[in-house]
């Protein structure tokens, strides 16, 4: 398990376009690890700044670097991937998260997500798809896949508890779901609050007591579960537009 110092590969003409990125990459496999600093290096917004085999040497070093993104997979000997992305949480929280691996089941889903992650993107994914992650998820928003999406569809659709997922919406308020929807719909608190015509404090304290009542913790979760409860359609997330200003396409949601 070792790291790699962060040559970046990009672009030179393109210096004038602005800060770079900061990103560090986590992954068990050297090969992989080497693949993916060759992929995002290209790009001249992006500096891949280290690369680490290992939870442990990943928070070792990330004190130091403190990233814009970090890109991790899930499963390494030791300390998982979720466990990383919590230490992330408390030691840089103004890193952004962003998943990359082959566990595409819902729980796996569902634990990133509670742990602090931004971003869901399978190993499958072609390169384009996982640039328009890291772009979106360093812009402050979140990005789950199609495949993930659907998948957690699918997993609703045959459960025999959808009872309980019912009784909890009926626990909301006509306002709350109102907030529930925008949010899930990739809105921010301010502009939550200017369509609705209160404050953003106020749309603050609703989007509280909706993680409170339905044991949520983050943008993407409550999208999740206004797609998988029917209170909105997973078909406008599929279909928004570009990568660095809202609308988002795939599964891109804006947080607050």
């Amino acid at each position: 398990m070792t790291s790699e110092a962060a040559s970046s590969t990009r672009t030179p003409s393109h210096d004038e376009a602005g800060p770079r990125l900061r990103i560090v990459l986590v992954d068990s496999h050297a090969l992989l690890r080497e693949g993916l600093k060759q992929l995002v290096g290209v790009h001249a917004d992006f500096n891949v700044v280290g690369a680490f085999g290992c939870v442990q040497e990943c928070l070792s070093g990330i004190r130091d670097i403190s990233p814009d993104v970090v890109i991790t997979d899930l499963i390494f000997p030791g300390p998982s991937g979720i466990e990383l992305l919590a230490q992330i949480q408390r030691l840089s929280p103004m890193t952004r998260k962003l998943v990359l691996t082959e566990h595409r089941d819902e729980n796996h889903v569902r634990a990133a997500l509670s742990a602090g992650a931004d971003g869901y993107v399978l190993k499958d994914c072609n390169s384009a798809e996982l640039m328009l992650a890291i772009r979106t998820v360093a812009a402050g928003q979140q990005f789950l896949c199609k495949t993930v999406v659907g998948k957690v569809l699918s997993n609703y659709l045959a459960r025999d508890n959808r009872s309980a997922f019912a009784a909890a919406t009926q626990s909301i308020t006509e306002r709350e779901r109102e907030v529930l929807t925008q949010i899930a719909l990739g809105n921010s608190n301010k502009s939550i609050a200017r369509e609705l015509g209160v404050s953003p404090k106020t749309i603050e304290k609703h989007r509280s007591n909706l993680m409170r009542k339905l044991q949520l913790h983050n943008a993407a979760a409550i999208t999740l579960y206004a797609i998988t409860n029917g209170i909105t359609s997973a078909e406008p997330l599929a279909v928004r537009g570009a990568v660095s200003h809202p609308p988002l396409r795939y599964g891109a949601m804006q947080s607050a």
